[in-house]
């Protein structure tokens, strides 16, 4: 029989999302042995192999891109199965907050995603800064609502259930640096952004010149001013644009940079259960 095993593309789409072997056994509550031992008979089973293993992770090669793709349909409509007969399908409509930042070129992957998980779930996603995002979420404008905060030091850790954590970078386009003696030119967003406020506090601090030459509206607007060479900006390392600017190497001369962190809100009083299942799905999801 030409198929595969439901529980080995599990597995393997566990691996990659996680990006690494170790990494992912807790997800479908396997040893890493027993990962290992799926994916190997799953590689069998394709005749290809469909990750690329190193010290830092795994990646799909591409053949695992393309079982990939075919691996989250599968596993999408075999949950959907599973809900349908049990009588516990995800279904209403659910009102999304997320931060400009997160994962700026994965996003519209990430929701379609979701839609094909739950497809009774209608979704109404809204964009917008951080804070902005917090304030509609206590207004009680969205069920759900994903922020983005920066973490220095011993600063207490933010409420909510943490969803990744990953670096700030400066970052131009290629070629462009700082001009020795001259005030750093910077794009950023608007002044009610956090990013902005630190990075024009962080510079302040450091005594570093610096003039503001373009505000953007959005992330998007900050990658074409970036990609024009209109300056250097502060994004986090998964808002860096596919092409048009890259983060600064060292040594750029620039304040070194903390971490930003990913948090999904906590639960509002008198949470509607249909949320609190979304809630969970979406942690699983956007992870």
């Amino acid at each position: 029989m030409q198929d595969f095993d439901i529980t080995q593309l599990r597995t393997f789409v566990a691996a990659i999302d996680a990006g690494s072997l170790t990494a992912a056994a807790p997800q479908v509550f396997l040893s890493q042995s027993a990962v290992s031992e799926q994916l190997r008979k799953l590689e069998e089973r394709a005749g290809h192999p469909l990750l690329v293993r190193s010290k830092s992770g795994v990646v799909p090669t591409p053949a695992g891109e393309r079982l990939l793709a075919h691996a989250r349909r599968l596993l999408a409509l075999s949950e959907a199965a599973w809900r349908d007969l049990h009588g516990v399908a995800l279904a209403g409509t659910l009102r999304l907050g997320v931060t400009d930042y997160f994962r700026t070129a994965e996003m519209a992957a990430l929701l379609a995603r979701l839609g094909a998980q739950h497809p009774q779930v209608r979704l109404c996603v809204t964009v917008r800064k951080s804070d902005e995002v917090e304030a509609g979420h206590a207004r009680g404008e969205f069920d759900l609502a994903i922020t983005m905060r920066i973490v220095e030091g011993s600063m207490r850790r933010p409420a909510g259930d943490e969803l990744r954590r990953e670096p700030l970078r400066w970052a131009a386009a290629p070629g462009v640096r700082r001009a020795r003696g001259e005030p750093l030119r910077l794009v950023a967003l608007p002044d009610t952004c956090s990013v902005h406020r630190f990075v024009v506090g962080l510079l302040a601090r450091r005594k570093v010149p610096y003039a503001v030459v373009h505000v953007a509206s959005g992330v998007a607007g900050l990658h074409s001013a970036l990609a024009a060479g209109l300056g250097i900006g502060c994004l986090n390392e998964s808002a860096l644009p596919a092409s048009g600017a890259v983060a600064l190497p060292a040594p750029h001369g620039l304040p070194a940079l903390p971490q930003a962190v990913f948090r999904l809100l906590p639960p509002r009083a008198g949470e509607a259960a249909f949320v609190a299942q979304a809630r969970e799905v979406v942690k699983a999801a956007f992870a």
